[in-house]
């Protein structure tokens, strides 16, 4: 499932070829052509994001809300000689005299009212890519609960737009024990973690992968190959398994936390071990 990042990236990529145009809404599978009969010839006014969730807006408070989901592509066209006629199972065409983008396979596309756009992202939590995102909103939730911080930072009512990618990375980087309760970490803790997603996310928008090593575990600095994986972007733990950590060595280590698998280092990430037991 696409990361906030890549969201964000695409709520740009719209803004900057369909923003302050006439469009033609089409949906040329049908199911959301009631809708798209309502926008077409309409001004798209922008489009933004919070976590996982796009929002297209058109005139009177309008907008298409969009949910990628696992297999959903939103994929923009830009100045070409000839829009082509549509192929597959288009949900959600838009069209200008030479762009165009496609969605396909969304699990939600569909057109909402501010109010509706409004208790969406009022069920989210804080988005580490929004300026007007408020850490603490996400730290009180997670300061009260006994769940582990690995699954915390995958609750979307938590902290929006945190994907498996980001979780298992940032983790790692602050030594942290995935299965560690929420309700154990120190205020600190939390805000150092914040403000790396701050700056991991937008390098991310940036750049259009995820990248998490710092600078002296790069394959350069280390003389290892560079890695190989469908998502890209040089990480210390996420799909690594079995494979050596960067820093100490030590096999990465997979297991299942509510329903996705999960990447650690036990020697970097040491298990956490209340005082209260000790």
């Amino acid at each position: 499932m696409p990361e906030g990042h890549t969201l964000h990236r695409l709520a740009g990529e719209l803004t900057a070829v369909f923003g302050g145009r006439e469009v033609e809404v089409s949906s040329p599978q049908g199911r959301f052509a009631g809708s798209a009969e309502l926008l077409t010839g309409q001004v798209l006014v922008g489009a933004e994001s919070w976590g996982k969730h796009l929002f297209v807006e058109f005139p009177d408070d309008r907008f298409v809300h969009v949910h990628l989901g696992l297999y959903g592509k939103f994929d923009v066209h830009a100045g070409v000689d000839v829009v082509p006629e549509p192929v597959g199972q288009v949900r959600l065409r838009l069209e200008t005299e030479r762009s165009y983008a496609d969605l396909r396979g969304a699990t939600a596309c569909e057109l909402l009212t501010r109010d509706e756009r409004d208790a969406i992202v009022a069920r989210s939590g804080p988005d580490p890519l929004r300026d007007d995102a408020d850490p603490t909103v996400a730290w009180e939730r997670i300061r009260r609960s006994k769940a582990p911080i690995g699954g915390l930072l995958m609750d979307q009512s938590v902290l929006a737009g945190v994907g498996n990618v980001y979780r298992a990375e940032v983790l790692f980087r602050h030594r942290l024990d995935p299965y560690r309760p929420g309700s154990s970490l120190r205020v600190g803790q939390w805000r150092a973690m914040w403000d790396d997603l701050v700056v991991l996310m937008a390098d991310g928008v940036r750049t259009g992968r995820i990248d998490t090593v710092r600078p002296e575990h790069t394959p350069e600095a280390m003389g290892r190959p560079p890695r190989r994986d469908d998502h890209g972007g040089e990480v210390y733990v996420y799909r690594r398994n079995g494979m050596p950590c960067h820093v100490c060595g030590h096999a990465v280590r997979t297991a299942e936390l509510q329903g996705r698998n999960l990447f650690w280092c036990s020697h970097c990430q040491r298990r956490y071990r209340s005082r209260a037991l000790q």
